[in-house]
């Protein structure tokens, strides 16, 4: 018997138009070390698994039809959706101002951040692995709203800080943006060090003037039931974090 198909749902303030999800792997048809709902394409999953995973993920939280799944590079490029036909999709966030477009990122330890304004009138998914948080994702995503927008944030799940193992160069490039960051790392051992993905997005959201942060709480790497984690596992299934608004 498969697994009841189970998703997270943001705790947060958002309009209650709003709809916003994270899948988990319970659930769904994908086995061996992609057991569960795995709704990435690109790691070598058997495509008829992936595709019916996406469907049940998509009957499950009623989604819209209007899904373009991005290619993430670790970059800082926001893509405006829906994008004119052609348009390539390589970028690290999504964004929209369109009702039921969905925006949608995929992820197994880099964090997803999911985002919208206080009307509901516009909202943007990003994923935020090491590279793109260092070099700006998530300031190049806020810049996209109204200065006068009042915008939440919620960090779905990611890495914690106790499983990141990184080197010292990641270490100094958080602090080369904002020697504050020092905060966010932990020592390990000779050359080696904890960084706390949740802490380095929260003072990056503060320094565009994002207060109203929410979630941050799981960790990918140690909650094996419900979470594929790359770092954990290598080969592994990808969660998807998708939003929109009716």
């Amino acid at each position: 018997m498969t697994e009841e198909l189970s998703v997270i749902t943001p705790n947060w303030p958002a309009p209650s138009h709003v709809k916003a999800f994270v899948s988990t792997r319970k659930g769904g048809v994908s086995s061996g070390v992609y057991q569960g709902l795995n709704l990435g394409a690109h790691v070598k999953d058997r495509n008829e698994l992936v595709e019916e995973n996406r469907t049940l993920f998509k009957q499950k939280i009623s989604m819209p039809n209007s899904l373009q799944w991005l290619n993430q590079v670790h970059g800082t490029n926001v893509a405006t959706l829906p994008l004119s036909e052609g348009k390539g999709t390589e970028a690290d966030a999504a964004m929209t101002s369109t009702a039921n477009q969905v925006c949608a990122i995929l992820t197994a330890d880099c964090l997803p951040i999911l985002f919208t304004n206080q009307d509901g009138s516009q909202v943007a998914a990003v994923h935020a692995g090491w590279r793109g948080l260092c070099d700006g994702v998530i300031e190049q995503t806020v810049n996209k709203f109204s200065s006068t927008d009042v915008v939440y944030a919620w960090l779905g799940p990611a890495i914690g800080a106790t499983a990141f193992e990184v080197g010292g160069e990641v270490r100094a490039a958080f602090m080369e943006h904002d020697g504050e960051a020092a905060k966010a790392f932990v020592s390990k051992q000779e050359g080696k060090w904890l960084g706390d993905l949740y802490l380095l997005a929260k003072q990056r959201l503060e320094s565009v003037g994002v207060d109203q942060v929410y979630g941050g709480e799981r960790c990918t790497y140690e909650e094996k039931e419900w979470f594929y984690s790359y770092r954990r596992d290598g080969v592994t299934g990808r969660m998807a974090s998708v939003i929109w608004f009716e």
